[in-house]
């Protein structure tokens, strides 16, 4: 062989290699742009307790959202979802359920369900919830409530209904809390009404519960309503803008979905267009009772709830209703009109606001009314509750802050 032609094909050779390391290069920054989320493989092995997949276009995944402080090894869950992906009627469901349910957890007895995440983390979590449920979910989505702020900025806020004046000024306080936490002046929100939220402000929104805000009730209510404000903001993205949203959302999510996983999920989420975004919660009004010394339980039939969780994922009836949500062809309303599973949001919910012991007339020992970590002060007769927020009851029994 001749120095030319040897020559020339080592040229060749080198070129080709160029080429795929180009490709290789080009490949390696797409996947980390698109895939560069945390992939959690602690799952692998594990029994779940996952029931059998009934529906193989259906695939439920497990949403927690995680309060993680500065300092803290492990998190409890306090926003806990089934996040339903129904490719047959092109529809993303969530299912929240209360994190004080009162629940069995394996090896460990009965708890709230927001603790299994933090006696065993997403393992445990999902164990719980397909044990008690009788759910077959084998993978989660994990997002800590700081790095909501991160995400909702990226969006460029999202559009919020800060429906009351008593909303409004718990959410200007914790705003206010959330800002000496972190060293810095956040800005408030002026006034009630529809609006554009950022990152700070729609994280606050969610996190409200107190001062005739609803409660716990309150609370997961308005988490749902950050979701889908959430989701909305992206179905309304073109493939550009979506495409960048991508890259700068994924370092904060942590999923045990594998990328070959996670792709075409995403991909028959979207075949049929853009999908429809709905909201439910277990249990519904009227099958729930505070429970505990200090009614810090939410106790109801697990498997009454099961039931509402299996007929709403596989046979598409909303939770409180006898049909399914599918559009009323007479009026065009959705059956499933009621948010929650029929909570009215201006309205407690139904069931017991005092403990049951109060409602007898007997002598109640005011130290056995405080909530679950909060304290009381028999000194000034106040109530600080597990955040550290002082209170007072009223003749009903219900809290006022200061």
């Amino acid at each position: 062989m001749s120095v030319k032609r040897l020559q020339r094909r080592l040229i060749r050779i080198l070129t080709i290699l160029v080429l795929l390391s180009i490709l290789f290069c080009l490949g390696l920054y797409a996947y980390r742009s698109f895939f560069g989320y945390t992939h959690d493989t602690s799952l692998f092995g594990k029994d779940l307790a996952a029931g059998v997949k009934a529906d193989e276009n259906i695939t439920n995944i497990a949403l927690f959202g995680l309060d993680t402080r500065e300092g803290d090894n492990q998190s409890h869950s306090d926003c806990m979802m089934i996040v339903t992906v129904d490719n047959t009627r092109g529809k993303i469901k969530m299912t929240s359920l209360m994190r004080d349910s009162l629940v069995n957890i394996d090896g460990h007895g009965e708890d709230k369900l927001n603790a299994a995440y933090f006696l065993g983390g997403p393992s445990l979590a999902i164990r719980t919830i397909n044990e008690n449920f009788g759910t077959d979910i084998t993978d989660y989505v994990a997002v800590n409530f700081e790095q909501l702020v991160e995400i909702i900025d990226a969006l460029d806020g999202v559009e919020i209904d800060v429906r009351t004046t008593e909303e409004l000024l718990e959410l200007n306080r914790v705003i206010r809390d959330y800002g000496i936490e972190q060293g810095q002046e956040f800005e408030g929100v002026e006034q009630t009404g529809v609006q554009t939220l950022d990152g700070v402000q729609a994280l606050c929104y969610g996190r409200i519960r107190k001062g005739g805000t609803g409660d716990d009730w309150g609370r997961v209510e308005r988490q749902g309503i950050v979701m889908e404000a959430m989701f909305n903001k992206v179905q309304s993205l073109n493939a550009s803008s979506l495409i960048g949203l991508m890259q700068k959302l994924v370092p904060y999510v942590t999923t045990s979905l594998s990328p070959t996983e996670l792709a075409p999920l995403i991909v028959g989420s979207v075949k049929g267009g853009v999908p429809t975004i709905e909201h439910a919660r277990v249990p519904l009004d009227g099958e729930w009772d505070y429970y505990g010394a200090s009614s810090e339980y939410i106790l109801y039939d697990l498997d009454q709830a099961a039931s509402h969780i299996e007929r709403y994922i596989y046979s598409d009836i909303y939770p409180g209703t006898d049909t399914g949500t599918d559009t009323d062809a007479t009026d065009g309303t959705d059956t499933a009109d009621g948010p929650m599973g029929g909570i009215d949001y201006d309205e407690p919910p139904t069931g017991p606001l005092t403990p049951d012991e109060a409602q007898t007339g007997e002598t109640v020992d005011p130290a056995s009314l405080a909530e679950e970590g909060g304290r009381y002060d028999p000194e000034t007769g106040d109530y600080y509750d597990a955040d550290g927020d002082r209170y007072y009851l009223d003749e009903s029994g219900n809290r006022v802050y200061y």
